[in-house]
């Protein structure tokens, strides 16, 4: 009696493609769905500094399984904070290069400037989720950030809760919710305190498909307090200190900055504007820092392919294992087996049409086999 190895699937019959179901976790490392404590790196003070600021979970000076969990950046579509002044008038400086970097990746063609609540904006902070954590997506309605300055702790979310508002976008980046005041109630959904700052300005946008959120600095800042003219810390004293936290105290954060040591006018520099101090992603760095709360979880599609193997009862009852047969001539090994063989099927390959493993599935204890049995086995390929 011929030894069948492979049998065919009738796609009509065998093959069931299954719904597609969403399976969220814990954003930061362990899947953890909350991060209270901050860390920077003090090798970040280099030439990657001046552009974003990467935030680790721990402190990587100390603990070798330190993991990056998101970076910070400012963008300043003029050049303005940019930390070295002194280049040419064509160089592109820094912050300028991050606010076209983030326009490129977010905005439409047609878009030259973000846009807040309705009015441009010619710089942007940016919380950037590190790629290893996000998975596929940031999950819409599920993440909080407190920001804290000198004017207390404030939270923010997002507007996906009203997913069938006119607040809801779509561009080339994928969906796009505002930056809301609000709170978290349980696991779905959230209370929105407001939709934009007391000065009509919208916080900013978060592009979910993307682990990108936005944030106006023209409606944070005054709002959180990032500084005060009597703020010690603020680097930049003075009634424009309100408008750029610069710190400057290494207790602030896990790795010093360096003091800021020009002015806060409009003057420029080389053809550019330099009415700014440097690194300006400092300051929401240490507003996150002193919030000690950044909540969010990552969204994940699970597609589902279902074969059913049928194991008929004039199929799959001998063995090829060397302890079935002889390997010289082929027999039997067993006299009791030539006719009515036990076996134990204990592993399912799929192959492609060209005989190639394609994957393997592993039961949960063995199968018995005879010419008087049959089994079905659900197969299940999560994608």
């Amino acid at each position: 009696m011929p030894i069948r190895t492979f049998v065919p699937f009738n796609p009509a019959d065998d093959i069931v493609v299954a719904n597609q179901t969403t399976v969220t976790l814990g954003l930061w490392s362990g899947d953890i769905g909350s991060l209270m404590s901050f860390y920077s790196s003090s090798t970040q003070m280099s030439a990657s500094g001046e552009y974003y600021f990467d935030l680790y979970d721990k402190n990587p000076a100390t603990d070798s399984t330190a993991e990056v969990q998101f970076a910070v950046a400012y963008g300043n579509i003029d050049g303005g904070g940019t930390p070295t002044l002194a280049q040419d008038e064509l160089a592109t400086l820094s912050t300028e290069a991050t606010y076209l970097q983030y326009k490129n990746i977010l905005l439409d063609p047609s878009e030259d400037t973000f846009t807040f609540n309705g009015a441009p904006s010619n710089h942007i902070y940016v919380v950037n989720i590190a790629r290893s954590r996000l998975r596929e997506q940031l999950d819409p309605g599920n993440w909080l950030i407190t920001l804290s300055g000198s004017h207390g702790s404030f939270t923010f979310i997002d507007d996906s809760f009203q997913t069938l508002s006119a607040t809801s976008k779509f561009a080339k980046s994928g969906r796009i919710f505002n930056v809301i005041s609000g709170s978290l109630t349980g696991t779905s959904g959230s209370t929105a305190a407001a939709t934009s700052s007391s000065l009509g300005r919208g916080f900013g946008l978060v592009y979910p498909d993307l682990g990108i959120i936005v944030l106006n600095p023209d409606a944070i800042i005054p709002t959180v307090g990032f500084a005060s003219a009597s703020d010690s810390n603020s680097g930049c004293g003075g009634a424009n200190a309100q408008n750029f936290y610069y710190s400057t105290n290494a207790s602030d954060l896990a790795a010093p900055f360096a003091p800021f040591t020009g002015s806060l006018t409009t003057s420029t520099v080389n053809g550019k504007p330099g009415p700014v101090p440097q690194y300006n992603h400092a300051g929401l760095v240490r507003s996150i820092v002193l919030g000690k709360d950044f909540q969010a979880r990552s969204a994940e599609t699970i597609s589902s392919t279902h074969y059913f193997v049928r194991l008929r009862n004039k199929d799959f009852n001998y063995s090829n294992n060397p302890t079935f047969y002889n390997n010289t001539n082929g027999q039997v090994l067993n006299e009791d087996f030539v006719q009515n063989p036990h076996v134990y099927a204990t592993t399912i390959g799929l192959y492609n049409d060209n005989n190639e493993l394609l994957a393997v599935a592993k039961m949960s204890r063995p199968l018995e086999k005879t010419f008087d049995s049959e089994a079905l086995v659900r197969v299940r390929l999560d994608f």
